[in-house]
């Protein structure tokens, strides 16, 4: 079974949220920065407190939408950000969500979620995205000895649910992790195919 609203609400209302760093993660930053196109489309799904949403829309990506299970961290973003537009906080489960992008952000939404959700997720994330759409973001490169959310995995792993899909345009260890996190990350892009 995957977590449901009521386990992620109860996350953020207890304050059990340690996947959060605060602020922007570095490799998606890194990424963002190069960017150019600001009309594009863009889902953050399991965006939590979603501070790459809050960098995006302040760079000026007006089109940015993000996803949550919770209505916590929504209204989060909301506060920090009164500007950002109602309608681009979506509070839905991911897998009933339609739509059409030309990006997806991943930033520790993938290792929420139990590992026979996996290939459904690359499916899911395959449909949303517009022709030679992108998903982007930072994966975990290390399993975990505890029972998830987050769930470890590996590069092979994640290329069995994806290269039937997407063409693999980048998959390495990020250079620029948190302390925390280095050495555990990969970063990726994947283009629609």
């Amino acid at each position: 079974m995957r977590p449901d609203k009521d386990y992620w609400e109860e996350r953020y209302n207890s304050g059990n949220t340690g996947w959060d760093i605060g602020n922007i993660s570095p490799p998606l930053k890194n990424y963002i920065d190069h960017l150019e196109d600001k009309e594009q489309t863009i889902l953050i799904p399991g965006a939590g407190n979603s501070y790459e949403t809050e960098y995006l829309f302040r760079l000026g990506f007006k089109n940015t939408f993000i996803l949550d299970f919770a209505s916590l961290p929504l209204q989060n973003l909301k506060k920090r950000v009164p500007e950002f537009p109602a309608e681009n906080l979506i509070q839905q489960d991911f897998f009933e969500h339609t739509g059409n992008y030309d990006l997806i952000l991943e930033q520790t939404f993938f290792c929420s979620l139990p590992v026979r959700y996996r290939k459904e997720y690359a499916q899911k994330v395959y449909s949303l995205l517009k022709k030679d759409g992108k998903v982007a973001g930072v994966l975990f490169d290390r399993e975990f000895p505890f029972e998830g959310p987050p769930f470890g995995g590996s590069r092979k792993e994640y290329l069995e649910y994806f290269e039937p899909l997407f063409s693999i345009k980048i998959m390495e260890t990020c250079y620029n992790s948190i302390p925390a996190r280095q050495g555990n990350e990969l970063f990726f892009i994947f283009k629609k195919n």
